[in-house]
């Protein structure tokens, strides 16, 4: 008999152990979890903090260039007078390509005349002959005005009028 109170008596003790073990890993994993919780809520709340105190950046103010309005003389396959009425500005990104091209500005309407005077009446009604003008506007803004010259920021350019006659 004491053989069998022997071995009942480890194998309650077996999960006495056992069950003591189960008990300690569940309170562990627990903690474990409520640690885990408290520093992502902690987290969240921090980065939102942040968000709060940071003002939002406004965008900086755009810096534009009028070029006056001026009439060219259009190419035309029907050899008839057609012109065209053009007002733009350009887009610049900063004050020094701004006050450059303020200060050069005889030379920049010059290049346009010619640039524009070898237009077609024809691809300048349509909004694709329009977009086509403008980027090759940009594109003259490649060739420097004069040597040594800074970096040109030139980044739109914007048709205010515009009549094809």
């Amino acid at each position: 008999m004491t053989e069998t109170m022997a071995k009942s008596q480890s194998a309650t003790d077996k999960r006495s152990k056992s069950l003591w073990l189960l008990g300690l890993l569940i309170v562990l994993f627990s903690v474990g979890s409520s640690i885990g919780v408290y520093l992502f809520m902690d987290s969240r709340q921090q980065a939102s903090a942040n968000e709060e105190t940071t003002e939002p950046k406004e965008a900086p103010a755009p810096i534009f260039v009028k070029i006056e309005p001026f009439t060219i003389n259009l190419q035309s396959d029907e050899y008839s007078d057609r012109l065209l009425y053009v007002g733009l500005s350009l887009k610049v990104g900063d004050e020094t390509t701004r006050a450059f091209l303020e200060e050069y500005m005889p030379e920049v309407r010059s290049r346009l005349l010619m640039l524009l005077s070898g237009q077609q009446a024809d691809t300048l009604i349509k909004p694709e002959g329009k977009q086509r003008l403008a980027n090759q506007i940009l594109a003259m803004f490649d060739e420097p005005l004069t040597e040594p010259q800074p970096s040109l920021d030139v980044t739109g350019v914007l048709f205010s009028e515009f009549i094809v006659q």
